[in-house]
């Protein structure tokens, strides 16, 4: 073969060897196919996080930045540099890119289709499904055109069904898992507007799925009409055997795998390899192996821990290092330097504003026609406007399928970034919900009338929190015609992982109060308390607050208003463990409770379990507690001491309220040793003021309460270990109450505490400094002028200069 022959014949890149022998044998490790793999996963996962981490002030969802970060890895940024190109995405390592990004576009888009329930979708309400009908139709309608005008300009040759269906496909789809994400930051979940949104949107999905199918089925590349037919009809029949052959297996391992017990390991998987076997059976159909993971994903049994189990296994893996390399991908795929020109730039400004106008003039229009306010309807239809992940799918198929060309793919990839981008901020802009209350009354224990009901929110993590909260609220009940209305509030970190949108469901479904008695998922959580109100007279409503830690506390707070509570009780961020050493939950759940103490409309009461009653919910005539107050006094003490007498109460309950008075001549408010000087310090209060405060509550309370309930005794003390040996003495009791701020110096050196939270007395009442099995409750009462003296603390704001050490009293 001659020379000249060679160089016009195509070379094709030999295919990669999988690993090499070592740079120090003399090889690149770069131009083997799993060495270079690794290296592209560690620099997208890097870069795409730290895109994410710079566009969080902005409160961006992380989709934007994984579209950005691909884009910017591509030919459009830095694969300018032919160099970087050719040694980190070089064309040889394409295949192996993207076989291991469809594998995790494969197993994620099985993770939606786990969490799109289709009994939520069956149930949509008629307003919310007449603004998703019109949210799909109108921007389709005008895809179509926008279509035409493409075709006459940038999109020469490319053929008119396929086309037309891609744009209108593009233009209409709703991202639900990335509006479910901005609904949670913004905290629109439990709102009208938030509710609608995520019926809307779920519509709109399942849809866009439809049209997408009917896209690909229209782009084969046979331009015989009975192949597309061929392929539909194929494709009805594997939705058939998926549904009748399939789904019954699936229940039956769903029915085998009960609550309590680990999901066996082949269940799981058989059901993995039955998403790869769908995925396979419709790509020999024609319609992409996504389509057959999506539809395992929606067969699933939605009921019981089979598919929470599936979630956990592969989500971490699939979001984290898999799913990013799709975007990548796409970035790859790519060129804004294509959109060159006036023209270019006039049909990308056209499709931004075709997709917006048919999305927020259609879903405003159908929402006002449906008697949504003005306001709301406008913010609908800038959430509706959310594109995200299937975007990128459609458009990246529609290129694959060469339906459509570079310039038009880069101009509607730009139009899904820009029109997610302003949703944040313009939502933000447009919608303030009013979430202001009325103002109320009881914001306390300690009132004047005690026979008014008093309300609680209880809050929790976990079940660790439950028996003990349920054997507080027993106790609180009381015996006067007055009632108990508790709102257990299940407080559910939002998380960047997928399953998180199945804690959206959660709260779209329960709504605020997020009380659905027909709702078939009960929440192993809230059945509990669900059943401790069939037992009593209290009233339970379930609550689930889904909320990034930084700022769940403001939907703590904003419940508490809402629902006029009097106290709301948060669980302490440690818990004891068998060894009697309290080990901390997080750092998040510690900063949850310092600014709910800030914020609070309300009582605040912090619960240090140590297994109050028992491992398990205690009955009502089973109920044998000993609960002491100690009382130095000020208004956290009287609020404890309060709370103390509506559990006295309760016929199984006795109360030992202990007062500490100081000797002649000394203070309880402590002495700071400094060198040879002695410098009295303590909280600045009016002594004469809280002194005669003090006397007047203990006299009303001794007037109002039987002895047998209520015991009180004095106990004079001269130092900080006279009080210490008092409590030791009372570690018998099964619950502690003591105020959060009493006028008491710290019973432990301020380098041994970092939970300013439980003030001076509650940090050495939670220590493991005292061996005692009782759990403790600290109290702060609510007071709209009171500074509740934690900006000190260094997590919340500069820490001041630490020269109290080694108080005594």
């Amino acid at each position: 073969m001659s020379a000249n022959q060679t160089m016009a014949t195509p070379v094709c890149p030999a295919p990669m060897k999988a690993t090499s022998n070592g740079a120090w044998q003399g090889e690149n490790p770069l131009d083997y196919a799993l060495p270079l793999a690794i290296l592209q996963i560690c620099l997208v996962v890097a870069f795409t996080r730290t895109l994410a981490f710079i566009l969080r002030p902005l409160r961006q969802p992380r989709v934007i930045a994984e579209i950005i970060g691909g884009i910017l890895l591509g030919p459009s940024a830095f694969g300018r540099s032919e160099k970087f190109l050719h040694t980190v995405f070089p064309a040889k390592s394409m295949t192996v890119l993207d076989t291991l990004a469809n594998i995790g576009l494969l197993f994620f888009l099985f993770l939606v289709g786990l969490e799109l329930d289709i009994r939520a979708i069956r149930h949509t309400g008629k307003k919310a499904l007449g603004i998703a009908i019109a949210g799909i139709s109108f921007p389709f309608i005008l895809g179509v055109g926008t279509s035409v005008v493409l075709q006459a300009t940038i999109a020469h040759g490319a053929r008119p069904a396929p086309f037309l269906v891609f744009m209108g496909v593009s233009l209409s789809i709703t991202a639900f898992p990335v509006l479910a994400r901005i609904l949670a930051e913004l905290k629109l979940l439990t709102t009208d507007v938030g509710r609608i949104a995520m019926s809307a949107a779920a519509v709109n999905d399942v849809a866009a799925w439809i049209l997408l199918a009917l896209a690909i089925a229209l782009s084969g590349t046979s331009s015989s009409p009975l192949i597309s037919l061929w392929v539909l009809l194929t494709c009805i029949a594997f939705l058939m055997f998926a549904v009748f052959v399939v789904r019954p297996i699936l229940v039956l391992m769903a029915r085998r795998s009960p609550d309590g017990e680990p999901v066996k390991e082949h269940y799981i998987c058989a059901a993995l390899s039955l998403v790869l076997a769908a995925g396979f059976a419709t790509d020999c159909i024609g319609i992409h192996a996504l389509f057959g993971a999506f539809v395992i994903g929606i067969i699933v049994p939605k009921d019981g821990p089979f598919a929470g189990v599936l979630i956990e296994k592969i989500e971490d893996i699939v979001s984290g290092l898999l799913l990013p390399l799709y975007f990548v991908s796409s970035g790859l795929k790519t060129n804004v330097a294509t959109i060159k020109g006036a023209e270019s730039w006039g049909l990308l400004v056209l499709v931004i504003l075709t997709a917006c106008f048919g999305k927020i003039v259609g879903t405003t229009v159908v929402s006002v026609m449906v008697k949504v306010p003005f306001r709301e309807a406008i913010t609908l239809g800038f959430l509706m406007n959310t594109k995200g992940l299937v975007e990128l799918i459609v458009l990246n198929i529609g290129k694959d399928r060469k339906v459509l060309n570079d310039q038009t793919f880069a101009i509607l990839v730009l139009m899904a970034l820009f029109t997610t981008f302003i949703t944040t901020p313009i939502v933000t802009a447009v919608y303030k919900p009013a979430r202001k209350s009325k103002p109320y009354k009881h914001r306390t224990m300690q009132r004047n009338n005690l026979d008014t009901e008093l309300t609680i929110l209880a809050c929790f993590h976990s079940t660790r929190n439950i028996p003990s909260m349920i054997n507080l609220m027993e106790s609180s009940r009381g015996t006067r015609s007055r009632g108990l209305c508790v709102y257990a509030m299940h407080l559910m970190e939002l998380s960047e992982r997928s399953s998180a949108i199945s804690m959206v469901h959660k709260a779209r479904n329960n709504g605020l109060p997020f009380w659905n008695m027909k709702r078939p998922d009960h929440d192993r959580m809230i059945i509990a308390f669900e059943a401790y109100q069939q037992l009593s007279n209290v009233s339970i409503r379930p609550m689930t607050a889904i909320s990034a830690l930084h700022s769940i506390h403001e939907d703590i707070c904003t419940s508490a208003e809402q629902k006029r509570v009097a106290i709301i009780l948060l669980p302490f961020h440690k818990h004891q463990r068998v060894d009697g050493v309290m080990e901390s939950l997080g750092h998040g759940f510690h900063l949850v409770n310092l600014k709910v103490l800030q914020k609070a409309p309300c009582s605040v009461g912090i619960l240090v379990d140590r297994g109050l009653g028992g491992a398990t919910q205690v009955s009502a005539k089973d109920v044998s507690f000993d609960i002491t107050a100690f009382f130095f006094g000020g208004h956290d003490d009287r609020e404890a001491v309060a709370y103390g007498a509506r559990m006295a109460e309760h016929p199984g309950i006795v109360l030992t309220v202990v007062r500490f008075l100081p000797k002649p001549g000394k203070s309880l408010m402590g002495i700071h040793k400094n060198g040879d000087q002695v410098i009295e310090s303590g909280i600045l209060v009016d002594d004469i003021e809280e002194k005669k405060a003090d006397e007047e509550f203990l006299s009303q309370l001794k007037g109002t309460y039987k002895e047998s309930s209520i015991r009180y005794e004095e106990k004079v003390v001269g130092g900080r270990e006279e009080i210490i040996e008092k409590m030791k003495s009372l570690s018998r009791s099964n619950l502690f109450l003591v105020g959060r701020m009493p006028p008491a110096a710290p019973l432990l050196d301020r380098s041994s505490t970092d939970c300013p939270e439980l003030g001076p007395i509650g940090s050495y009442l939670a220590s493991s400094e005292i061996s005692t099995p009782t759990s403790v409750l600290v109290i702060q009462q609510y007071h709209p002028s009171m500074n509740h003296n934690l900006t000190d603390h260094p997590a919340l704001a500069d820490e001041k200069d630490d020269q109290d050490n080694d108080m005594s009293v």
